[in-house]
């Protein structure tokens, strides 16, 4: 099969550079060409991918900066930007911002500026790439206003209990809820913020300078502030976690008159990315011993093991991984934040998920991978809508998926495995998605792409782009690994994963299948490259 042929040169690469992307001791270019993407070859990416990602961290922190990522009067995030369609730029009387954001976005943005805190001259370069060596005292300034923003904000809609609904971020204005989130507040994008925040405290509060420990001090009390009222606002016990929680948002958390209440039926207790809000109750919402038990036995019907089988003739399979919603790459969101690779058994089922996500892609002559994301853009420059099924239907709950579109970030997963070998296979399948036509721009990376090379998204966000920068610095769950570890919490999370996962999985199919490379490119349908990043 030519995908096994592209992955035996890959593991002759490997074996020319034992000592793997570690070893590299050069250093990066101080302002690579915009669409530098098409100069490198699948090899040089495969036998060092060090100089690569040095120029695609450069360009993806163009996009970090304010006025495209986020608000410069209040460091909040913007959900994206919308790109002129000729020209590639950000241009508020052609495009303009998605001035509206959310917690998961601000996760994002916490997570890269935890690494610029802590000195990582990688997020260094992301958040000042053209004063890299300003990078750490920026992110310390960043954070000083997020933290203004956010107790701003709590002052002013009090209900919320210091959580984040989805948020107006005009310039000029004060922040307040969007139109369709007054009085409403999400559980999910509020437990990716809240570990992103616990990790930057961690960097803040061990760091020598005495102005970065009184900061996160400031970080630490909003925090707390969270943990009082995280049960009142969404547990209703049981194990019953609210999804969404409605409210009234002009009245304090402990008001007799404010009502706390579940919307409709859904609840959240899936075993993804929304897992990261059910560790926050468990640990800081207040919960007897019985109700942190019962919050694991609502979710256990959603924790499935399946055996993806590839039906394409290549023999692929069978490889037992977790069974996704979508099987999304956004679905992996919580290896970014907590340290669940330190449990055998999740390390081993999530690379598996990445032997079949690449895997699945190269079998089926895909130029990309899947994960949820903007549609493309049309003729007036406006996205057409949003994907959110978008993965691998043979092994998803959710079948009925759109498969037209791929993106960049679908790769963060890959980085993510150990040993060297995800980051060069992970970038190997970026840089064959980020090498078709209008897929670079002035600020890195372009949204996403149509499999026929007809269309693109012009448009640039927070998912589509920092989960792959943040992958690249390793998350942050080092970061919160520490302190958990300080504040005693860290062996109950590794043994109650452990659990839950030892339940579900003993005996895993496929661990000795390799990462797959892609065997095809997006084809040229006559785009033109954008005039500013040509």
């Amino acid at each position: 099969m030519l995908f096994l042929f592209a992955l035996s040169i890959a593991q002759n690469a490997l074996a020319q550079h034992p000592h793997g992307y570690n070893g590299w001791k050069g250093s990066c270019t101080a302002s690579p060409k915009c669409r530098f993407a098409p100069a490198y070859t699948e090899a040089q990416i495969l036998a060092n991918p060090e100089p690569f990602i040095c120029d695609l961290l450069y360009w993806e922190g163009h996009f970090t900066q304010p006025g495209i990522g986020f608000n410069g009067a209040n460091a909040m995030t913007y959900d994206g930007t919308l790109l002129n369609t000729t020209t590639g730029l950000a241009d508020a009387y052609e495009s303009g911002q998605h001035n509206f954001s959310a917690a998961s976005k601000e996760s994002l943005h916490v997570m890269l500026l935890a690494h610029a805190l802590a000195g990582d001259a990688s997020a260094t370069r992301v958040v000042s790439p053209d004063n890299p060596a300003g990078g750490q005292q920026l992110a310390f300034h960043t954070m000083e206003q997020k933290l203004a923003s956010y107790l701003f904000f709590n002052q002013t809609f009090p209900g919320f209990g210091g959580f984040l609904p989805w948020f107006n971020n005009t310039l000029g204005q004060p922040l307040r809820p969007t139109s369709d989130w007054v009085n409403r507040v999400p559980a999910l994008d509020n437990g990716e913020l809240l570990w992103a925040v616990y990790a930057a405290v961690h960097v803040l509060q061990t760091s020598p300078d005495p102005a970065f420990r009184t900061l996160g001090s400031g970080w630490q009390s909003w925090l707390d502030y969270t943990k009082r009222h995280a049960a009142a606002i969404f547990y209703r016990g049981n194990g019953k976690v609210c999804a969404v929680t409605t409210l009234n948002q002009t009245l304090l958390p402990t008001d007799p008159k404010q009502n706390y209440t579940c919307e409709g039926i859904d609840v959240l207790n899936d075993p993804y990315e929304g897992e990261l809000f059910a560790w926050w109750l468990y640990f800081f919402g207040g919960l007897d011993e019985v109700e942190k038990g019962a919050i694991w036995v609502a979710k256990r019907a959603q924790l499935v093991g399946v055996e993806y089988t590839n039906q394409n003739g290549s023999g692929l399979g069978p490889i037992t991984v977790q069974k996704g919603f979508w099987f999304s790459a956004h679905e992996q969101w919580k290896v970014l934040e907590m340290p669940y690779y330190d449990v055998d058994i999740v390390r081993r089922v999530f690379t598996n998920a990445e032997r079949v996500r690449t895997c699945n892609s190269a079998s089926l002559g895909i130029p990309g991978m899947y994960a949820s994301v903007n549609n493309v853009t049309d003729a007036t420059g406006q996205i057409i809508g949003y994907i959110s099924n978008a993965g691998v239907p043979s092994v998803a709950n959710q079948t009925l998926q759109e498969l037209d579109v791929v993106t960049p970030y679908s790769v963060f997963p890959t980085l993510l495995v150990e040993g060297g070998w995800g980051r060069r296979v992970g970038m190997v399948w970026w840089w064959n998605m980020v090498r078709a036509r209008k897929m670079q721009n002035p600020y890195g990376s372009t949204e996403s792409e149509r499999l026929d090379g007809t269309a693109v998204s012009s448009f640039v966000s927070w998912d589509s782009k920092v989960t792959t920068v943040v992958a690249l610095l390793g998350g942050v769950s080092g970061f919160v690994r520490v302190k958990m570890m300080e504040e005693g919490i860290y062996n109950e999370f590794i043994n109650v994963t452990n659990r839950e996962y030892s339940r579900v999985f003993t005996d895993l199919e496929g661990e000795d299948v390799a990462l797959c490379l892609p065997i095809a490119a997006v084809p040229d349908a006559g785009l033109a490259d954008y005039t500013d990043c040509s």
